[in-house]
């Protein structure tokens, strides 16, 4: 009798063990789609600057790609949008062994330096958003086309300025190559003769820094008082000059324009500050980001022009080259928000 019970017994552990067993393999297949090789990376995530919605995005998005593939990945950088500040994050992860670098860089050559230790150490560098020096990283994953934001850009504020006047500028730094590259693609569309009676009277620079860009903004509205229009390419300017478009009591009658987060604009396009402005979903950029560097890490992904990979909840991807800029990965077109649409975004 006692060996009966003891064969039931065994019996039922058998059973239960086949259980967790082809629970583990559904597992292991799920993961398998997400992360073939099943292997795990250790990703550093370093936006421009940590404290601002755009960037807490970026890294909510790597983040969620983090978990699907099994990765780790931390997010952390300066507090300023200074290219020799994001270095000391640099070498520490070079330090505590990541794998590789998913950065946005403020200022190109900056942290060049940096970064070709880094790959000289084994270390994978992605840059997104802000580019830094092709020799410094594998591959760039882009927003939309630069050639694509600088038009888009020009024709969002001339539908609203009638195609007519004087307007500005307010960019981030000096030294940032995604603004700089978007700049000059607006002067690129500003030769179409459709623009031809727009005027570009000044580019100024407000550091991403929320109070520079209100004073610029201020500085632009008392030098130039036939101002008809500013662009902001920069989700800080956006922010600001809507700001003190508000205060002056100039909504309406200087139109804004740019890139933006809809849940930091929204007050300002229902005030008629802004009636027109653009991005993309920020936490899929960030999403895409680690994406690729995981299939960087993983030889899916060499450079090649014409690779494609699978990017989880973003379907299958390209390596291209985006106006000359290559290796790339684009995220995709960009969302414009209107007074109409706004309250349908929540980021």
């Amino acid at each position: 009798m006692k060996g009966k019970r003891l064969l039931v017994l065994l019996s039922l552990v058998a059973i239960a063990a086949l259980a967790a067993g082809l629970a583990a393999g559904v597992g292991s297949a799920g993961e398998s789609r997400a992360n073939p090789t099943g292997k795990s990376y250790k990703i550093f995530f370093l936006p421009k600057f940590i404290g601002i919605g755009v960037f807490t995005e970026n890294g909510k998005g790597g983040k969620e790609a983090g978990k699907e593939l099994g990765d780790t990945v931390v997010y952390n950088g300066p507090t300023e949008p200074v290219g020799a500040k994001q270095v000391p994050f640099i070498e520490s992860a070079v330090r505590q062994g990541f794998d590789a670098i998913v950065i946005s860089a403020p200022d190109a050559n900056a942290v060049a330096p940096a970064l070709l230790r880094a790959r000289a150490r084994g270390v994978k560098v992605v840059s997104y958003d802000g580019d830094v020096r092709p020799d410094a990283r594998e591959i760039f994953v882009s927003p939309p086309l630069a050639s694509d934001i600088g038009a888009f850009q020009v024709e969002w504020l001339g539908s609203q300025i009638g195609y007519k006047g004087e307007f500005a500028i307010l960019s981030a730094t000096p030294t940032a190559a995604n603004q700089n590259t978007w700049i000059k693609w607006m002067k690129v569309a500003l030769k179409k003769p459709k623009y031809r009676n727009m005027k570009l009277v000044k580019i100024a620079y407000g550091n991403d820094k929320p109070v520079d860009s209100a004073r610029e903004t201020q500085a632009l509205l008392q030098a130039y008082p036939n101002l008809k229009g500013i662009i902001a390419p920069t989700t800080v300017g956006i922010s600001a000059a809507a700001q003190v478009l508000s205060q002056e009591g100039a909504c309406g009658k200087v139109a804004l324009t740019g890139l933006g987060l809809p849940n930091e604009m929204r007050k300002f396009v229902k005030k008629g500050c802004a009636r027109k402005f653009g991005l993309w979903n920020e936490r899929d950029f960030g999403y895409l980001a680690v994406y690729v560097a995981h299939h960087v890490l993983d030889g899916t992904i060499t450079g090649k022009i014409g690779e494609t990979f699978k990017a989880g909840r973003l379907g299958t991807r390209q390596v291209v080259n985006c106006a000359g800029v290559k290796p790339c990965v684009v995220l995709g077109k960009p969302l414009v928000f209107t007074p109409q649409n706004i309250d349908k975004f929540n980021f």
